[in-house]
C-alpha cells in the first residue's frame, strides 16, 4: 500500500532538516534502512515494539516492518499558484501525496534568515494555505464550467454535482480550506478527481529551539498554532529539528537513550512524527508471524478481514474463505500459534470482520 505523506512548508523552516533525520535508520530502527527512491523520496519504517516482541518470540528469519512513504517537497514561495520559484513542481508533488505534514517555524535564530523578515507561524502557514486554495479554487472553477450547461438541461447527476462544487467553491473563495467543508462522504465523490491539495488531512508540525524543548516543548508561537489547529480540527507535534539532528548523528541506541533523557524525552521526535504519519494517513498494521517471516502489514481503518489478505495477494482476497485471528496480547502471553488454539484464543472470522490494530492473522483461501 504505497500511500505518501508530504513535508510542506517555507523555504527555511527546518522542512528539509526534519526529512534528513527521517531518513537516517539510525534515528528509527538500525535494522532497517532507509531507502531513497529518488533525492526528495524516502521509504521510512514505522517503529513498532510490537514487531521487535513477536521477532524476539518467534525467531524468523526475516523481518518486514511497516512503511510509509515520505516526500520531501520543495519549498514554496509567495505566487506558487501562478508558478512562481518551483511552483508547479511544488504544486503537482503535493497532489501526488495521500497527507501533508506542514512544517512551521516557532523559533528565533539570526543565523537562519526567515524568507519574510520575522518568525510568525501563523502568516507562513497562511500565506502556503492561500497558494494551495488559488490553486484548487481554479480547479473547481473548471469542473463548474464543464457540469453547468448539464445541470442547466436538467440533468440530476450534473446538477448535484454543481450544487457540491459550488459549496467547494465558496468555502475557497472565503480562505478556508476543502476540508473544512462539511459533507458526506457521498457528496465528497464529486471532487474526488481533483485530487484538492486542501482537502487532504494535515498535520501541523512546530519546529522549536532546544532551549524551549528542554523548557516543556512549548512557546507562544506554539500555542498560537495550537489554538489554530483547534478551530480548524487539526492535529499538532512539537519537535526541534536541531536535536533531532544531533540525535541522528549518534552510533549507538545508549547513546541515544542518554541524549534523549537529556531533555526528558522517551523517545525521539522522528518515531513520533512517523508514527503520526502513519495515522494521519488513516493506517494501521496487523501481523503474520511464522518461522519464515514476522511480517507488519499496513491496512486501511476499518478494512475487512478479505481486504487484509489482499494486501498480500489478490488471489487471497478473490479466494477468501476464512481467517484465524489471534489479539497480540494473547500471542504474547501464549507465545504460540499452537498455545493460543489450546487456550482457545484463535477465533475463526468471516468476510465481514473488521481487522483490529495489531491482529495476527492467518487466512484460509481458495483459488
Amino acid at each position: 500500500m504505497a500511500l505518501k505523506c508530504g513535508i510542506v512548508g517555507l523555504p527555511n523552516v527546518g522542512k528539509s532538516t526534519l526529512f534528513n533525520c527521517l531518513s537516517n535508520a539510525k534515528a528509527q530502527a538500525a535494522n532497517f534502512p532507509f531507502c531513497t527512491i529518488e533525492p526528495n523520496l524516502g521509504v521510512i519504517t514505522v517503529p513498532d515494539a510490537r514487531l521487535n516482541a513477536l521477532v524476539e518470540i518467534v525467531n524468523p528469519q526475516n523481518t518486514q516492518p511497516a512503511t510509509v512513504e515520505i516526500v520531501d517537497i520543495a519549498g514554496l514561495v509567495q505566487g506558487a499558484s501562478r508558478g512562481e520559484g518551483l511552483g508547479n513542481k511544488f504544486l503537482a508533488n503535493i497532489r501526488e501525496t495521500n497527507a501533508i505534514l506542514h512544517v512551521l517555524r516557532c523559533f528565533d535564530d539570526p543565523n537562519i534568515v526567515h524568507v519574510h523578515g520575522n518568525v510568525d507561524p501563523i502568516r507562513d502557514k497562511e500565506i502556503i494555505d492561500t497558494e494551495l486554495q488559488l490553486k484548487d479554487m481554479e480547479s473547481v472553477e473548471k469542473k463548474i464550467q464543464k457540469v453547468e450547461r448539464a445541470a442547466k438541461s436538467g440533468d440530476k447527476d450534473a446538477k448535484k454535482a454543481f450544487e457540491i462544487l459550488t459549496d467547494f467553491k465558496n468555502t475557497l473563495a472565503q480562505g478556508k480550506s476543502a476540508r473544512q467543508l462539511e459533507t458526506s462522504p457521498e457528496d465528497r465523490e464529486h471532487i474526488a478527481d481533483l485530487y484538492l491539495l486542501t482537502d487532504k488531512p494535515v498535520l501541523y508540525v512546530c519546529n522549536i529551539d532546544e532551549n524551549d524543548l528542554k523548557k516543556g516543548g512549548s512557546n507562544t508561537w506554539v500555542e498560537s498554532v495550537k489554538s489554530m489547529a483547534v478551530a480548524e480540527g487539526a492535529g499538532v507535534m512539537i519537535v526541534s529539528a536541531a536535536v533531532e539532528a544531533d540525535i541522528a548523528e549518534l552510533e549507538s541506541f545508549e547513546d541515544r537513550q542518554v541524549f534523549l533523557e537529556e531533555y526528558g524525552l522517551k523517545e525521539s521526535g522522528m518515531e513520533q512524527l512517523i508514527r503520526a504519519a502513519y495515522d494521519l494517513l488513516n493506517l494501521q498494521t496487523y501481523f503474520t508471524a511464522g518461522e519464515k517471516e514476522v511480517r507488519a502489514w499496513t491496512i486501511h481503518k476499518g478494512s475487512t478481514a478479505p481486504q487484509a489478505a489482499g494486501e498480500i495477494h489478490t488471489d487471497f482476497e478473490k479466494g477468501f474463505i476464512r481467517a484465524e485471528v489471534i489479539k497480540y496480547d494473547d500471542f504474547i502471553q501464549f507465545k504460540s500459534w499452537s498455545a493460543c488454539r489450546d487456550n482457545g484464543k484463535i477465533s475463526v472470522e468471516g468476510k465481514t470482520y473488521i481487522v483490529q490494530d495489531g491482529d495476527l492473522m492467518l487466512f484460509r483461501f481458495n483459488v
